[in-house]
């Protein structure tokens, strides 16, 4: 088929984009950066850097730390707080053409809901996304996504606040169980659709010193080393829940990886740590997926959403 007729765009919950490719929460900031390779415009949305309501500067450095296949990172939710950002890089990304998806953090329940309150009237942003990767304090630090009481009460929250006004997009993390049950949770709590995968918690020591690498102990594993990890977590919750909309993420470097997402269930795929050594890898993944869309026959991306899934000749 003609590349012109080709039906690029995705949506997750009500909001509609242009693209199905999309930065990573943390691996691009508010788009600033990137900004000076390519136009914001041309991918399917900016995910910010997740924002919590005060100042945080993040955990003790050393803060990253190179693994085979991948990289750890314990940088701590560094940022400037949601004032500073509602003043300063909302209107940056708006002005840009961005679309826009804030991703907020908090360390109770309420407080999530105070950073929803904070975004209803914003104008610019196409969905909120809910990082319930973080510890409740609340709670003796155990984390809200590790936890289905304490998930639910956070999209619950969220939920209350944003009464419809914004789609939720729940970021979930892959160190549980049985994810799709926790999928099913915030789902029934008011989600919208899904971020999969979150970093894995993993940990390098340094053999010369003899003790841990990172300043905070413990990091986030991203890269390709995650990627199966991945494409069977958003396997696992598009079986479960297949009308729910999935935005995948976890070691996507080529057009071939986000195909893979796709056809395991996800709507879009999220792009992160390949950025860092490659400025452009968000419009090269973009570029080589559309083709081996093209190529495979599809007429669009929702075609493609799932086929995996679909029996096939070899497995009926």
């Amino acid at each position: 088929m003609r590349e012109s007729s080709f039906d690029f765009s995705t949506t997750l919950g009500s909001a509609w984009f242009p693209a199905p490719v999309f930065t990573a929460s943390g691996c691009a900031s508010s788009g600033r950066e990137l900004s000076q390779f390519f136009p914001l415009d041309e991918i399917g949305a900016v995910v910010t850097k997740s924002v919590m309501l005060k100042e945080r500067l993040g955990r003790p450095t050393p803060r990253m730390a190179e693994t085979p296949s991948g990289m750890l990172n314990s940088i701590g939710l560094q940022g400037p707080g949601i004032d500073a950002f509602l003043a300063k890089d909302v209107p940056w990304l708006v002005e840009n053409k961005a679309r826009v998806i804030v991703s907020i953090a908090g360390e109770t329940v309420d407080e999530y809901g105070v950073l929803a309150r904070r975004l209803r009237s914003v104008p610019g942003i196409s969905a909120v996304e809910v990082n319930i990767s973080c510890p409740n304090v609340d709670n003796r630090g155990l984390v809200f996504a590790c936890d289905p009481e304490s998930a639910k009460a956070v999209v619950e929250s969220v939920r209350r606040t944003l009464a419809g006004d914004l789609p939720i997009i729940v970021k979930l993390s892959p160190d549980v169980t049985n994810i799709a049950s926790i999928a099913r949770v915030v789902v029934d709590a008011g989600a919208d659709a899904l971020a999969l995968i979150n970093t894995l918690l993993g940990m390098v020591i340094n053999t010369d010193t003899m003790f841990p690498h990172l300043g905070g102990k413990t990091g986030g594993l991203s890269g390709p080393a995650i990627r199966p990890v991945a494409v069977r977590a958003i396997f696992q919750v598009h079986e479960a829940l297949p009308k729910v909309p999935i935005l995948g993420m976890g070691g996507v470097r080529t057009g071939r990886d986000a195909f893979e997402m796709i056809l395991a269930g996800a709507s879009g795929v999220s792009v992160g740590t390949a950025s860092f050594g490659n400025p452009t890898a968000l419009i090269d993944v973009q570029n080589e997926l559309k083709q081996l869309l093209i190529s495979k026959g599809f007429n669009s991306v929702q075609e493609a959403v799932g086929f995996a899934h679909r029996p096939s000749k070899a497995n009926p």
